[in-house]
This record gives C-alpha cells, structure tokens and sequence, in this order.
C-alpha cells in the first residue's frame, strides 16, 4: 500500500481545524490530483511541492498521485498545507519512514527550491493541535518563536524541505527556538504607536475633565466620546490612553497574539503581546476594513486587531455611516461573525471605542469673532447626526471639551499627573474589580450585562435616585442608565469603596450627561 498519511492545520477566523492530509500512489498516468475542498492557492501548490521536492535532491514519483485533505467538508485555503502534502507523498513513495509521520504537524509555504517560508496563523494553528494532542510541531524557522508560545508543544524550526526530511530520517534536528516576549516595560506604546509617539498625560494642560474621563475610561474598560473643537486635546488624550492600561495577563496576550498572527501583523523579534493594541485608522476606512473582510480566506479588521485594546476614530463624523454603525453590535457582544458562501469566520473584538469629533464641519466653533463658526444650526445637527442615536447609546462617557484659556493652562499645570502615576490608580482599580467579577465571566465593569448588575449588586434606593430621575425625564434610556451604574462602580473603585455611593453615582451621570441637572 503506498499510502501515508500527516497532519495539518486549517485556519478559519482564529480558530484552528486539525486536517488530515493523505497522499495515495497508483500506477497510471504521472499526475497529482487534489481533493478536499482546496482553494485556489492550494491547486496551484501541485506545481510548487513537486519543484520544491526535484529542487531539494529528491526523485518525484512518476505515479498517480491523489492527496486528499479531511474532513472533506472543511474549506482549505492558503499555502500553508505545502510542506504536510510534500512530506506525505514522500512518505508514501517510501522516500520517508511513514512511521516516522506519526505525531506530527507540518506547517509552512514551499518556494521552488525547497525553502521553506513563513505562514500566517501559526499560533492557533500550534494551539490547536497541542489540544488534540499533537506535541512535536514543524513550522517555518521565521515562525518558530511564535509556536514556542505554546506550552509543552515541542517545535523544530524549518529552513528547507532537505532539512526536514533529514530529521524524519533519523537525523539531529535544528535546536528548538524559545519565544523571546516583549518584556513589560519595554515598550510603552502599544502595536501600531510608535514608542515615541506615545506621550505623557501630563502634557495635556487644561484639560483636567478630559484627563479625568480618560482615567475612568482606562479603569473601567468603558468606550469614550469626545466633542469640542479643534486644539481642545481630544486627540492628545486618546493618545495617551493606551498608556494607562494594565499590561495583558497571558491569556488575553495569547488572544491579542492569534489576532495578529492571523492578520501577519506580529513582529519576529518578540512575538508575544504584551500590551494592548491601538489602531486609529484614517476616515476613509470602510465597513470591510474594520470588520474584517475575504471570500475563501477571511482576515481580520481594525476592530479585531484593537481586541483588548483601543479603536480610535479620529474625525468621527467623517466615517462612512456604514462603518460606524458596523461596530454596534462588536461593541455589546465582544465578537464578530463574518458568513460567506462556503465559510464562517468569528473573530473576538473586545475593545474600547474611542470617538473624536468637532461641533461643526468648519472647525471654527470658538476662537477670535473672524474666525468664529458660521454654520447654520441646521448644518450642525446634520453634522453631528451622522453619529447614530444608537451607536452614541453604547458609549458609556460622552464629554464636551473646549479650548483653555491662557489663564486655565497655567492654573491646570500643577495638577496635571505623568501617565506612571495614573496608570498605577488605574491598575488598582482594575485589581479590585476583578476581584469583585472573579466568579463571572467578566473582568472589568464595562462588560458586566446590566440586568446582572441591578439584580446581583443593586445599590440603594436613595443613592441611584438621580440616574433614576434622569431615565424617567427622558434624558437617558436603560441601556444609558445601566452605564451610568458602570460608571459608578469604576468611581467607587478609583476611590477604593466597596460599593459606589451618592457621590460616585452623580459624577457617573457628569460624564454621562454632561450639565445634567438634578
């Protein structure tokens, strides 16, 4: 029987799916037929094995060779399978031990001369078969510290398909090659922001009700919506706010890291991810942009890679409305489902929203009468109503800033605290509301589903009595009054109380409706 059989990895959002490959020879006519579902790159992989396997010294069969790869019904797409089906149809020409394929994983891109490139979505892929019990893994050298981030997987670095087989056959393979993670303090600015570019809160003078709705939105996990006109440092503070946020525990590193190995965004040299993301894309980004987009192979968007990390939307009312209103239902499930003809991609998108926006489309709301707005009221509202009811309901603070005088920037200056200094609150605050969730599946207040909230911590009557007023005046729905009651309990933690109390509740609804009135 000239059969032999490997094991390989297909990929779909970041989530991997254990493929058998098989490679069958029979006498007739030379030729290599696939089956199984492959897209297009993988026929083409017919013509790349067999150069890769004349090109690396060996004979190619001159048979009737089928490769199969099952489950039949999963889509396959991507090059990755090259190196698994040019290792099975050696082994079933008896070129290799076919006992020797037992209890491995080959992952990676054959070029013509039988070296052996790198592939995106090692590490679900690595992550996946470790579950299933698969411990000795084959991956591309240029992918070998991402693979070592699995626990107990034992991972032999690639260069060439003549290597490979010259482990197979019994020869020392390459050393194993351990992860090299991005130490925390390393780097400041998390991927996407250069370490320079990421500045201190503290250069943010004038501004100490936007630093204040910065720090909450740090300590809470909450989304962020600013307004003011240009100069009144709504950029500079989402900016900063990715300084402020706790380094990544490593399950939510490993989360962040399958991400980015999916989208080929992770850096060789350290891997892991450590800090959380920040993306802040132009305002031409489409709907497919930040969602995720593909027919065979789906990659992820901007919000997936921002998982556990920040989406700034600079210019808000600038992005398409489509594209907004794409991040309504990332924003309350913490996911995103792609379908498409032949596959279903789920990505996880937990990440903060941050939204940036001027009052008027001139950009002259304050400053000198020569340069004061002349927009028509009507204009302004068209303006800002591209931001959705909907999508403005599902952010918890929405502040109004203004430029500061002369007079406020010297007196802000002495109490405006360096990011260390706030960053270390913050992280105080996310310990003790992670202690509060550690029985549920949440970690910080932003995500704890509001009925859950009410019914499991309620407060007292007396101390919610205001956010109760503005719900029934009209002035907040109950999706905006459960997020007045987040806000709260990110209060009560910034000020280490058990529980929020009048205080924490009135300045919730502050940052919630600003000028509310009791």
């Amino acid at each position: 029987m000239a059969l032999a059989r490997t094991q390989a990895v297909a990929v779909l959002g970041v989530e991997g799916h254990l493929v058998e490959v098989e490679a069958d020879l029979a006498a007739g006519l030379p030729r290599l037929t696939l089956v199984g579902l492959p897209d297009t790159a993988l026929h083409e992989a017919r013509d790349r094995i067999r150069a890769a396997v004349v090109n690396s010294g060996e004979r190619w069969p001159d048979r009737r060779i089928t490769i199969g790869l099952f489950p039949a019904t999963l889509p396959k797409a991507g090059s990755g399978f090259d190196l698994a089906m040019a290792v099975a149809v050696l082994g079933a020409a008896a070129v290799v031990p076919r006992d020797a394929l037992r209890g491995w994983l080959f992952l990676g891109e054959l070029a013509l001369d039988g070296r052996v490139r790198a592939v995106r979505g090692v590490l679900p892929a690595v992550l996946r078969a470790a579950r299933a019990g698969i411990e000795r893994m084959v991956v591309p050298a240029a992918n070998a510290a991402e693979a070592a981030l699995v626990p107990g997987a034992r991972v032999e670095p690639a260069e060439d398909l003549a290597g490979v087989l010259a482990m197979l056959r019994g020869a020392a393979p390459a050393p194993v090659r351990e992860a090299s993670p991005r130490s925390p303090g390393a780097a400041a600015a998390p991927p996407g922001m250069p370490a320079d570019e990421a500045g201190d809160l503290a250069e943010v003078v004038g501004q100490s009700r936007g630093r204040l709705a910065v720090e909450v939105a740090a300590a809470g996990g909450h989304h962020l919506y600013m307004q003011g006109p240009p100069g009144s440092g709504k950029t500079m503070l989402a900016d900063r706010l990715p300084g402020l946020l706790p380094d990544l525990d490593r399950g939510a590193a490993l989360e962040v890291t399958a991400v980015h190995s999916v989208a080929g965004q992770l850096p060789v040299e350290a891997p892991l991810i450590t800090r959380p993301p920040y993306r802040n894309p132009h305002h031409s980004a489409t709907p497919a942009a930040l969602v995720g987009s593909g027919v065979a192979v789906v990659r992820p968007g901007l919000a997936s890679q921002a998982h556990h990390g920040v989406l700034f939307l600079d210019e808000a009312p600038e992005f398409g409305r489509s594209s907004l209103d794409a991040l309504r239902q990332p924003m309350e499930t913490g996911t995103i489902e792609i379908a498409r003809a032949r596959v279903t991609a789920r990505f996880p998108a937990r990440f903060q929203l941050v939204l940036a926006a001027n009052p008027c489309p001139c950009a002259k709301a304050q400053g000198s009468r020569s340069a004061a707005c002349e927009c028509p009221s009507l204009v302004r509202r068209r303006y800002l109503a591209r931001l959705s009811g909907p999508l403005l309901d599902r952010i918890d603070i929405q502040v109004a800033l203004s430029v500061p005088s002369r007079a406020e920037l010297r007196a802000d200056a002495r109490r405006c605290e360096p990011t260390a200094t706030v960053a270390a609150r913050v992280a105080r605050a996310r310990e003790r509301a992670a202690t509060r969730w550690a029985a549920t599946p949440w970690r910080c207040n932003a995500q704890v589903p509001g009925p859950v909230l009410r019914r499991d911590w309620p407060l007292p009557r007396r101390v919610v009595a205001p956010a109760e007023r503005a719900l029934e005046r009209g002035l907040l729905t109950l999706r905006g009054f459960d997020r007045v009651l987040r806000l709260a309990w990110t209060f009560a933690d910034l000020a280490d109380r058990s529980q929020p109390g009048a205080e924490q509740v009135g300045a919730a609804l502050d940052l919630r409706l600003p000028g509310w009135a009791r």
